[in-house]
């Protein structure tokens, strides 16, 4: 096996998507992520980090080739997918896969949106560009495995960046040849560390990654050369596992479809223990204390032990419980204060939890055991792993569009999204109108 296989079968399975060959039901998850995309990037549009990357690229000025979130001005193609990725992990409401353990639509619909309307795409030529990178983001990061993870690394940035590349270069109609030149620039773009969590330097991640992508795909289209085995390259230096099970059933089975959209606003990794706590279905008056069981990965993501900031706050297992147990809505972006935070009520909450890791359980997985009045114990399980039957989960990311940007605006664009396939021109999904 030559060192470049895993590349060169990503870059054929990317070449040679048809979107019509696509599972029914993949495409409607896929419509879904769209939604869901649309729907926290157009809540997050005056987010500080929104305003301060926005406002960066106005400044600059440039060519109007593609719409931004909450803005009549067209950006040039590569400043539209910075701002667009930003904007929309701004909230950290988007959606997660666990084969990687990354947020892949705020890296992918970025560039491809962008690219899309630079070259004036279909609907459909979008749909497929995009769902090319979705698939080999994912792939590509489940490759990088979790040594490049647990080596301090944001596969959103990282994965994510190749991912965009993809999408990008699949929309500008390049070949083979023009993809591999493009894989190899991003190898020396991509990046994005851990460390920015709990700050805004964690959505520039992401908007970073869409941006360089672009840029990668642009140039190489240009006729810019480079490593010519740039994946592999970057494995090599960046603690990459290269592990060939990647591969298993790509162009068969779409990965895309295991996607885990979130329904609380904080991190992923506290969504598996916050479902458990749920079914406890227990009474705060009665809850002397909780201890709940992660795999030990999340420890160093989410375990913020006494958040003092509303955005710190949802990368706490402890302060996300506090305000469950308190009956807040950890759906709710208003949830998620400085000054809940604050609250010696809330507090006191958080100081009834501990958190300990256990490497038995799967990264999407969390056991919580709840200690109360009378020494009675309740304890529940849940796994983000068991995908929701799919019309629970259109009810369920309908339903969190709507409490995000409105019913009407809701409507609009999912009508929009469910007929993007028959269009000829890519539908306003941006504006805030």
């Amino acid at each position: 096996m030559n060192d470049c296989y895993f590349q060169d079968r990503i870059i054929e399975f990317a070449l040679g998507l048809d979107w019509s060959g696509v599972p029914d039901d993949v495409r409607k998850v896929f419509r879904l992520s769209l939604l869901d995309w649309c729907a926290v990037g157009l809540a997050g549009v005056n987010e500080p980090v929104s305003a301060a990357v926005r406002d960066m690229v106005l400044a600059e000025g440039g060519k109007c080739e593609a719409a931004v979130f909450g803005i009549d001005a067209a950006l040039p193609a590569r400043a539209a997918a910075l701002v667009n990725g930003a904007i929309s992990h701004a909230l950290d409401y988007d959606d997660t896969h666990f084969l990687h353990i990354g947020h892949p639509s705020v890296t992918i619909f970025p560039a491809a949106l962008a690219v899309a309307q630079l070259v004036g795409a279909t609907g459909a030529e979008f749909l497929t560009a995009a769902l090319a990178g979705y698939e080999a983001s994912v792939r590509i990061g489940h490759w990088l495995g979790r040594a490049h993870y647990e080596a301090g690394f944001h596969m959103t940035a990282t994965a994510g960046c190749f991912g965009a590349t993809i999408a990008a270069v699949r929309l500008l109609g390049a070949d083979a040849a023009q993809m591999r030149a493009a894989l190899g620039l991003a190898s020396t773009r991509a990046s994005g560390l851990k460390a920015q969590f709990g700050s805004m330097g964690k959505p520039y991640n992401a908007g970073m990654a869409a941006s360089a992508g672009v840029e990668a795909a642009l140039l190489a289209v240009a006729g810019v050369t480079s490593d010519v085995c740039g994946l592999r390259s970057f494995a090599a230096g960046h603690a990459g596992e290269m592990d060939a099970g990647a591969l298993e059933g790509l162009g068969q089975v779409f990965v895309s479809a295991n996607i885990s959209h979130k329904f609380h606003a904080c991190c992923h990794g506290t969504h598996a223990a916050l479902e458990a706590l749920a079914k406890l279905e227990v009474d705060v008056g009665e809850v002397t204390g909780v201890r709940i069981a992660v795999h030990p990965r999340w420890l160093k993501v989410c375990n913020l032990a006494k958040p003092v900031t509303g955005l710190e706050a949802k990368f706490s297992y402890r302060m996300c419980f506090a305000f469950a147990l308190a009956g807040l809505e950890t759906g709710a972006l208003a949830t998620f204060t400085d000054e809940n935070c604050a609250d010696p009520r809330l507090q006191a909450l958080r100081d009834r939890v501990v958190v300990q890791g256990d490497a038995t359980l799967a990264d999407g997985a969390a056991r919580v055991v709840a200690s109360c009045h009378g020494d009675m114990v309740r304890q529940a399980e849940f796994n983000l792993d068991q995908a929701l039957p799919l019309p629970q989960r259109r009810d369920r990311v309908l339903a969190k569009a709507t409490v995000l940007i409105g019913e009407e605006r809701t409507r609009q664009i999912w009508a929009r999204i469910e007929s993007l396939e028959t269009t000829n021109s890519l539908p306003d999904f941006l504006s805030a109108q």
